[in-house]
């Protein structure tokens, strides 16, 4: 087998990173977020129209709190890097000899000869020279680009696809059955973590665990707020 096809065959999981990270981050923004504030509710002794009011209300400001949240966030890591290209590029138009000696600087700090590195910059830059700084010096890849919307879409989707599983079980059960709620939210969680652990190369359980006792503390501290400052 060649090691070219050998390449081919790899698993790698970086390019998952984009989606996955608005994806987990906004499916654990919904479960948590919305469960806590459905149990603080609940412990303070609301009926079941406010507790679904607090609870859909919850669902669709988080949804859309988490897309302008990543869309802002995104879409500032694509200006930077656009100024950053945008310098990069004026430096080349003037500066065509220091930025080649730039860039074969950077090839030898990795190893490379020093007549080697030139030769490796000299064809890059001939070839692409904006592209062979932007991922060389700068260390901005497609792979890794920022995509806003796409970030925003994300985050919302999975955000509303984590917050309505509560929602829906809080219609369900009874409200005194807090625990069954919160147990459920917790597995919930833990399955997520574990999930996105998998997609992501990690492991599992680390993944899981650590997803669901940030979710636990979350649940006890709206608990504890709904039983001191209840209606009942």
């Amino acid at each position: 087998m060649s090691s070219i096809q050998r390449h081919l065959e790899e698993t790698h999981f970086s390019h998952r990173m984009n989606g996955l990270r608005a994806a987990v981050l906004g499916a654990n923004d919904g479960i948590i977020s919305v469960v806590s504030l459905l149990i603080g509710v609940m412990a303070s002794g609301a009926d079941k129209a406010t507790l679904m009011l607090v609870g859909l209300g919850a669902l669709i400001a988080g949804a859309i709190s988490m897309a302008a949240g990543e869309y802002v966030s995104v879409q500032s890591q694509a200006d930077t890097e656009k100024a950053d290209l945008a310098i990069e590029q004026a430096a080349l138009d003037e500066h065509w000899d220091e930025e080649l000696q730039e860039l074969a600087e950077v090839y030898e700090a990795r190893g490379v000869s020093k007549e080697t590195a030139r030769a490796v910059a000299r064809e890059l830059m001939e070839h692409d020279a904006l592209r062979a700084h932007a991922i060389d010096e700068l260390g901005l890849t497609d792979t890794h680009a920022p995509r806003p919307m796409q970030a925003a879409g994300f985050s919302a989707v999975a955000f509303m696809a984590g917050g309505i599983v509560p929602v829906g079980l809080a219609w369900l059960l009874p409200n005194d059955m807090i625990w069954a709620l919160g147990l459920s939210s917790l597995a919930l969680l833990f399955a997520l973590g574990a999930l996105a652990a998998y997609a992501g190369g990690a492991r599992m359980l680390p993944g899981g665990s650590r997803v669901m006792v940030w979710g636990l503390f979350a649940m006890i501290a709206t608990y504890l707020i709904g039983l001191a400052f209840g209606v009942n």
